[in-house]
C-alpha cells in the first residue's frame, strides 16, 4: 500500500443487454452490406471483364457480412454490460461496452445532468431502448445500449431519482 491509498476492486457490471439486441445489431450491420451486395450485383451486370475481380469482391463481401452479421452481435452481446451501484460507497452507472476494443465506464451519480432514452426504427420495431447518461465528463455520455422497453423506463427513472436525491451539483 503506497500511501495509505487501498487498491479497490471493481466487479464487473451485471446485467446484459435485452435478449433481442444481437438480432436488431444483426439486421443493422445487414442493410449496409446489402447494399453494398447489390451495388456488386450490378457492377457485374453492367461489366463482364475482369471476373477474377467480381470474385475477389463477392468473396470480401461475404466474408465481411459474416462477420459483421453474425460474429459481431454475439461478440457484443457476450461483452456488454450495465449496472447501476447505490449501495455503500459511491452510487454510479458502470458499462461495458465494444468488441474488439472494449471500453469500461465509471459514472458517479453525482455527476448526472441528464438522462436520455433513443429509439431508432429497429429498436421500435422491437421493443429495445438506449439510455444515455450525460455526465459533467470530458470523456462524453455513458450508454446503456438495447435494453427492453420497461427495463429502459425503470432505468431512467431510477436514475432520476438517484441524481435528484443526491446534494451536489453535476456542473
Amino acid at each position: 500500500m503506497e500511501h495509505g491509498v487501498r487498491p479497490v476492486k471493481l466487479t464487473d457490471p451485471a446485467h446484459p443487454p435485452s435478449r433481442k439486441a444481437p438480432l436488431v445489431w444483426a439486421l443493422s450491420a445487414a442493410i449496409p452490406w446489402a447494399f453494398l451486395g447489390f451495388a456488386q450485383l450490378i457492377w457485374l451486370v453492367l461489366d463482364r471483364r475482369m471476373l477474377w475481380l467480381h470474385g475477389l469482391a463477392a468473396l470480401a463481401t461475404i466474408l465481411g457480412a459474416v462477420l459483421f452479421i453474425v460474429v459481431v452481435p454475439m461478440w457484443r452481446f457476450r461483452v456488454h454490460r450495465w449496472d447501476i451501484h447505490v449501495g455503500s460507497g459511491t452510487p454510479a452507472v458502470y458499462t461495458r461496452t465494444g468488441w474488439l476494443v472494449q471500453e469500461r465506464r465509471i459514472a458517479p451519480i453525482s455527476r448526472v445532468q441528464t438522462v436520455d432514452t433513443y429509439r431508432g426504427p429497429l429498436d421500435r420495431l422491437f421493443g429495445l431502448a438506449n439510455v444515455t447518461v450525460t455526465t459533467a465528463s470530458s470523456a462524453g455520455a455513458v450508454r446503456i445500449v438495447a435494453l427492453d422497453d420497461d427495463v429502459a423506463e425503470r432505468v431512467v427513472a431510477q436514475l432520476t431519482d438517484i441524481a435528484a436525491i443526491g446534494e451536489q451539483d453535476a456542473t
